[in-house]
């Protein structure tokens, strides 16, 4: 399975992103109301300067209390990202994220962010095409 079947089969699409210079706090309620892990930060909505995470934000929260809400997303977030193209393999990608401990990675597509793949997504998706080839199997052994 590729980046781009994954990205068509979640129900929203849309990356949400955030401005350089929103605050942590602003980012933290957007994260909550939208029930998602991470929002990508970037000033056109399309070249991502950085993604923080609640995983990001917890951290700080247990290091220096919640006078880490007040700062801005920049100080945060993490900057030095690892992206996907469309064309890329579900187990690229899942490999990539284990190895780098990370959960969320931006889908680019000629230096434009066209998406953005969480590792619950690989995951389901890599569930689902098992169940398939399980039953294609289970249909040969048995010969429907």
């Amino acid at each position: 399975m590729q980046v781009h079947q994954i990205i068509r089969s979640k129900p929203v699409t849309a990356v949400i992103t955030v401005p350089p210079g929103t605050s942590v706090a602003d980012a933290a309620r957007l994260l909550a109301e939208r029930r998602i892990g991470a929002v990508v930060v970037s000033a056109d909505g399309k070249t991502p300067q950085g993604i923080l995470s609640e995983r990001d934000i917890v951290r700080d929260l247990g290091r220096r209390g919640s006078v880490c809400l007040e700062e801005k997303v920049d100080a945060l977030m993490t900057r030095n990202l690892i992206s996907c193209a469309p064309g890329d393999s579900a187990d690229m990608v899942l490999e990539k994220m284990t190895a780098g401990r990370f959960r969320h990675m931006p889908v680019m597509d000629r230096g434009e962010m066209v998406g953005i793949i969480s590792i619950g997504d690989v995951v389901a998706a890599r569930i689902s095409e098992l169940a398939m080839e399980k039953d294609a199997l289970e249909g040969m052994i048995k010969g429907n």
